[in-house]
């Protein structure tokens, strides 16, 4: 600790790997945290009030004296911070007030779970400054609640997790309360992540976002449950014929997440026993089913503008039989994600720049350790 009492956090970003859109049923997925993070120095100031000073949205003062939801905040920093503080003050957690400065390397709007990473970032400044007795899944449960209750955005627990635990980490939401996180052995040696930005508007696209769990939900409640994974996949199968009455994407996109849920399981194996080949076909069965059953490459309709699927196609013809590519996170605009061979580097960069801009592409490694304290 400096002589002033200020002491440096980190959290890092993260990707998704597998399960693509399988969390909000309970079912199970993939990600890791990465090489881009949030960064803070902090030190308590002896008040309830919170004063950061972030490079990229500049100053913000929250009063902690106050932890109900403010309609006024939603959408901002200030409610992320005031979300995680009074999700401690429910669990009998130690936090307070603070000064501190914010940087960030990971791009905002680009998938990579910024807004995650700054939840994780100022649950472990209340530990590390205040004592709080909080574990990684605190953590990251803390920032959900904050993320939901008072951001006002609805999203599982996938990103928190990743970002606080570390590594490449396998999540079984079957108990939403009380998640199984498990780390995986993921070497990657000859490959790079990268995350390209297809440079798609996600505007207006809620109610896309909003239809997928809202179809898998309908499939769930004709079995009498309120979620897919309440379904056994025998008996989804065999009532086909009469789920058709919800519509035949509905019917789709449940075979996807009874196959996707499955295939994170086989991943995992995969990696678990060295088998890279077999994990990156995986990786591209993964997206094959994004792509035909869970259909979220582009809005329904959409004729003109399918970047994603531009992207997707682009990476197969680079890398087919080389790597992997799939879509990443909730799909229709936006980010997917490619296993790259570092001898093909170069080449997918300049041909993926070329069509979506120099800066489309981010190039990441795992990152091992999730949020901490900088020592």
């Amino acid at each position: 600790m400096k002589a002033n009492g200020e002491r440096t956090f980190s959290a890092p970003g993260r990707v998704e790997i597998g399960g693509n859109h399988t969390d909000h049923q309970h079912g199970r997925v993939l990600a890791c945290a990465v090489n881009l993070e949030a960064k803070c120095k902090a030190r308590a100031n002896g008040t309830s009030l919170v004063h950061i000073a972030d490079e990229r949205y500049g100053s913000e003062t929250v009063d902690l004296s106050d932890l109900q939801v403010r309609e006024d905040e939603k959408g901002t920093s200030a409610a992320l911070i005031r979300g995680v503080a009074a999700w401690f003050k429910e669990k009998g957690y130690a936090y307070g007030g603070f000064d501190a400065t914010i940087t960030s390397d990971i791009p905002a709007g680009s998938g990579l779970s910024s807004s995650a990473a700054f939840e994780v970032l100022i649950g472990n400044v209340f530990k590390g400054l205040f004592g709080a007795a909080a574990s990684p899944l605190d953590i990251a449960l803390a920032g959900q609640f904050a993320e939901n209750v008072y951001f006002g955005k609805p999203c599982g627990l996938m990103d928190q997790a990743a970002s606080s635990f570390g590594g490449l980490v396998m999540i079984d939401f079957a108990n939403p309360n009380e998640p199984i996180v498990r780390n995986i052995p993921l070497s990657l040696s000859d490959y790079m992540l990268c995350v390209v930005d297809t440079k798609g508007s996600h505007a207006d696209l809620t109610d896309e976002y909003a239809a997928v769990p809202l179809e898998m939900k309908k499939i769930a409640n004709h079995f009498g449950k309120e979620y897919l994974r309440e379904v056994e996949p025998d008996i989804f199968y065999a009532d086909i014929a009469n789920l058709r009455q919800y519509g035949d994407r509905a019917v789709l996109r449940g075979m996807h997440f009874f196959g996707e849920n499955d295939r994170v399981l086989k991943q995992a194996k995969a990696l678990e026993q060295g088998e890279i080949d077999d994990f990156l076909k995986l990786v591209i069965e993964s997206g094959l089913s994004s792509f035909s059953r869970l259909q979220n490459i582009y809005p329904a309709g959409s004729i003109k503008e399918q970047e994603m699927n531009l992207a997707l196609s682009l990476s197969q013809e680079i890398l087919f039989g080389k790597g992997a590519w799939r879509v990443h996170g909730g799909g229709f605009a936006g980010t997917i994600l490619a296993f790259v061979p570092i001898s093909l580097k170069e080449v997918y960069q300049k041909r993926m720049s070329a069509v979506f801009g120099n800066d489309c592409c981010h190039f990441l490694s795992v990152r091992a350790e999730g949020g901490i304290e900088l020592r």
